[in-house]
């Protein structure tokens, strides 16, 4: 089994799947890329076992068939080293010895049967949904923010996913915080929910983030695949029952605040400096059409106070809020101005954006209070 690759390529497709790879595998072959020749193609996969991603490229040459692991590191290290040039590799079927050539140099790494590597699993009676890669970028980055990292509640650490002939939805939270992105223009023609795991759909961001194409989502009640261009990803669901997350959104709320987002995101920003780094709490003070954002730490003596100017319809209210949330979630807004819905101190505050141009994406973001004075 031999082949003949561009090695800037081969890199780049190595790296576009590479971030799959554990630091942790309970499976030794794990820590390799495992490479299947057919014909003039060469499929590379990496997996964890919760997360496979292939990709296949065309090769310049090859001889003969099959299948060799590849220890990851050295192989993407060694490339990194090199302009764009051929390489050859060449496996000995025997030992599965690789032998990696390219200009003057020579190198010999130990492979391991190509066989061994787990295989990916199968998805029965898959349902499938068809949606722009630029549309599952914004989904995934204005919402996997918000998704827990308590492995307690592994159902809240990843990002739910509702489909239905009237939009798809997509909800992530931690009890802290929550966002709601609604797509208008992406329907399936069967109703379905399911919880994505962040690793795979950070791995989908980075990627997305370059091409615009179709994504093809084919899921089932274990596994979602996702593919596009030449790459595929397969990974296991979460499992398990979803919070209820329209309990939560509180219907009524009776205090709107618009404000401007840069200079309310930057005042908020400068203000936290001085805030206690335990709670990061900053208070919201409203009255009128100005807002004033105090923050302070008794333990070092720190504060600060800003005013901003705002248009207020509202009575009077005093509300502290995490200022690490609000700035998340104002950095994932686009919008030149944003409301912010309150009722009462102790409950929950809405932020939407203002005059969004996009009139198929609804998106929601909501912030528990931190109790003035703790």
């Amino acid at each position: 089994m031999k082949f003949i690759v561009s090695s800037s390529l081969l890199l780049k497709q190595l790296q576009a799947i590479s971030g799959v790879l554990s630091a942790n595998n309970t499976l030794p072959i794990l820590d390799n890329f495992l490479f299947e020749l057919t014909d003039s193609e060469i499929k590379i996969s990496a997996s964890d076992l919760e997360t496979t991603m292939t990709s296949r490229i065309n090769v310049d040459m090859a001889e003969g068939e099959g299948d060799v692991a590849i220890p990851a590191k050295i192989l993407l290290d060694t490339l990194k080293t090199f302009s764009d040039i051929p390489v050859t590799l060449d496996i000995d079927p025997e030992n599965f010895g690789v032998t990696l050539t390219a200009g003057d140099g020579k190198y010999r790494l130990a492979g391991q049967n190509g066989e061994e590597y787990p295989k990916v699993p199968p998805i029965e009676d898959a349902a499938t949904v068809s949606i722009e890669s630029d549309i599952l970028y914004q989904a995934i980055s204005k919402t996997i923010f918000a998704a827990s990292t308590d492995d307690l509640r592994p159902v809240m650490a990843g990002v739910y996913c509702e489909l239905s002939d009237e939009g798809t939805i997509f909800v992530a939270t931690d009890a802290h915080k929550l966002v709601r992105y609604r797509r208008n223009d992406v329907k399936a023609s069967e109703t379905a929910s399911f919880i994505l795991p962040k690793k795979p759909l950070n791995q989908l961001r980075q990627i997305l983030l370059h091409d615009e194409m179709p994504v093809q989502i084919e899921y089932s009640d274990t596994n979602a695949r996702f593919t596009f261009k030449n790459i595929i990803m397969t990974c296991r669901l979460i499992e398990g029952k979803y919070p209820n997350y329209s309990a939560v959104i509180p219907s009524s709320n009776p205090n709107k605040m618009t404000v401007d987002r840069q200079p309310f995101l930057n005042a908020i920003k400068r203000v936290s400096i001085f805030s206690n780094q335990t709670t990061y709490q900053v208070k919201f003070k409203i009255a009128g059409s100005e807002l004033t954002l105090l923050a302070e730490d008794l333990d070092y003596s720190n504060e600060a106070h800003e005013r901003l100017s705002c248009h207020y319809d509202g009575t009077d209210l005093e509300i502290g809020f995490n200022s690490k949330f609000m700035v998340e979630m104002l950095n994932n807004l686009g919008t030149e101005q944003v409301m912010l819905e309150m009722s009462e101190p102790n409950r929950a505050g809405l932020i939407t954006p203002v005059n969004n141009e996009n009139k198929d994406e609804d998106i929601l973001m909501l912030v528990m209070p931190v109790m003035l004075g703790a």
